[in-house]
């Protein structure tokens, strides 16, 4: 086998920058990847398209030299060779943003991006290195300035200029716009454009396929751990992508037309709450009304009070200022179980450790707060044949792809073990939901039927409250929306009224003056 090569070493004229043939990864079980071929060239903006579990991550951690191939050969500009570890992986000019972000809040900017640099530095070149390449691409940074500081937007800057200063050939972007503004996707789309035509190549992976048409050169479509077909997104629509992902029609989310109010399922009035982590956002003066047969929407950046509201929401943490009522009793000062008693529902945004335990089979997890239905119980007892039967029509209801109600939660893909806990909330009848990031990296299908159940469980008289950074979604399943930035939440307004531009304006500018 050949040693990689430098990572200035350039491709051929002609020759790809980067070649997988037959490439396959087996787990106890499953097969991850089966005989995945793919061809990236030089300046070339490739998506991977695929529905959770279709094999995309695997496949990008043998690229990056996470994990290893079991067959299969990667050709790196025309060479062949193997990629042992990410270290190696970046030394032939490889880089990966993550979709989840690991900085440190407490180091500057450039301290972050110096921990995770291969060779040695010298802190204040660096510092002048950082702000010379965050200008060039568009994506200014103050080298000092502290992570906890920046907005989400510019963490991801510092993601990707972490990349840019180790000189990629070739950058993989994990749903690279999930928690940004419609300005900020069209600043990092100059950006990937700009890099493009430099001759860095890159891999873009997002279910937005909107995106992907507007900006990817060609797609490679995986289903199943195998590669299903190929495809130039220009030429295709978000629907015939959707199609070659999942083989079948996406479906359309309908609903009857909300008409008002016929009363009010959750009400909060003056909230204030100061954050208990010395890197969040208080609430400040918080004023929300939910009636009962609506969805209000609830837009902005993470990291702007989210977090809080939900903990105040769900009863995590009871309130200082200010009253919450569901149903018209104050329930401020009662705990998360207590207000389940009286017919909240609640699905956190963290899916394993807060919504679902990882090494727990779903027949347990259902009981997590389920155990409140009377079915679960025997005497005073619970009935553990009961919640295998809960688990067993959650499963079927809402068509949980698994292995049964005694599959652990961490063994479903992330959309799957959604629709189970969403399931779980919708099955005990609850008077109110608060549901937070309800598609957050679930497939285009799943996403589908997530956000049908929403609007049907709305419709049938529940209130709904959704917490979301995708505005699409939020445009499509609520009937009001309203904006959360630095703690403070602005009237929620008919959709009908505003746009997805507006809304977008209205997180950055209210962030801004906040910051001010």
């Amino acid at each position: 086998m050949l040693i990689p090569p430098p990572h200035n070493h350039p491709a051929p004229p002609g020759e790809p920058r980067l070649s997988l043939s037959n490439i396959t990864k087996r787990y106890p079980g499953v097969v991850a990847n089966a005989d995945v071929s793919l061809t990236v060239m030089p300046g070339e903006i490739h998506a991977v398209l695929g529905e959770n579990g279709a094999g995309k991550s695997t496949l990008m951690k043998v690229i990056y030299g996470s994990i290893q191939a079991d067959e299969g050969e990667i050709q790196w500009n025309g060479r062949q060779i193997v990629i042992p570890n990410p270290a190696a992986a970046r030394k032939l000019g490889i880089g990966m943003v993550f979709q989840h972000f690991s900085l440190f809040e407490t180091l500057t900017v450039t301290e972050n991006i110096a921990l995770a640099l291969d060779e040695p530095f010298d802190l204040a070149a660096l510092a002048e290195r950082v702000k010379i390449v965050s200008e060039k691409y568009g994506l200014p940074l103050d080298p000092h300035r502290l992570v906890h500081s920046l907005s989400v937007g510019e963490r991801q800057r510092v993601e990707i200029v972490r990349c840019l200063l180790q000189d990629p050939q070739l950058l993989i972007l994990d749903e690279p716009t999930s928690v940004l503004t419609p300005q900020a996707v069209r600043k990092l789309f100059e950006t990937l454009r700009q890099l493009a035509s430099e001759g860095v190549s890159l891999l873009y992976i997002s279910h937005k396929l909107h995106e992907i048409q507007e900006l990817c050169d060609s797609a490679t479509v995986m289903r199943g751990g195998r590669v299903t077909g190929h495809c130039k997104p220009a030429e295709e629509s978000p629907a015939s992508m959707a199609r070659m992902m999942i083989g079948r029609d996406l479906p359309v989310c309908v609903a009857p037309e909300y008409t008002g109010s016929v009363g009010t399922s959750l009400e909060v009035r003056n909230l204030s709450l100061e954050s208990p982590d010395p890197f969040g956002v208080s609430l400040k003066d918080v004023n929300l009304r939910v009636a009962r047969g609506e969805v209000v929407g609830i837009a902005g950046i993470s990291g702007n009070g989210q977090a809080e509201l939900l903990a105040a929401l769900s009863g995590e943490q009871t309130v200082g200022k200010g009253a919450i009522l569901l149903d018209g009793v104050d329930v401020g000062q009662l705990n998360a179980g207590q207000r389940r008693d009286k017919g909240l529902g609640f699905v956190p945004e963290e899916r394993l450790g807060r919504g679902a335990v990882p090494n727990m089979p779903l027949s347990w997890n259902a009981m997590l707060t389920a155990h409140r239905q009377p079915e679960m119980r025997k005497y005073t007892l619970l009935d553990f044949a009961a919640a295998r039967d809960f688990a067993k029509r959650c499963i079927e209801r809402f068509d949980v792809r698994c292995n049964g109600e005694q599959s652990v939660a961490r063994s479903l893909s992330g959309g799957n073990l959604q629709k189970f806990i969403v399931g779980r909330e919708i099955m005990q009848a609850p008077k109110v939901m608060v549901i937070a990031q309800p598609t957050w990296g679930v497939d285009v299908g799943a996403s589908a039927f997530l956000r049908q159940t929403i609007l049907d469980i709305s419709r049938s008289g529940v209130g709904v409250l959704v917490i979301s950074e995708e505005l699409d979604e939020l445009f499509e399943i609520s009937d009001r929306i309203a904006v959360l930035a630095g703690g403070r939440l602005s009237e929620a307004v008919p959709k009908e009224q505003t746009d997805v531009e507006r809304i977008g304006l209205l997180m950055v500018r209210n962030t801004e003056q906040e910051a001010a």
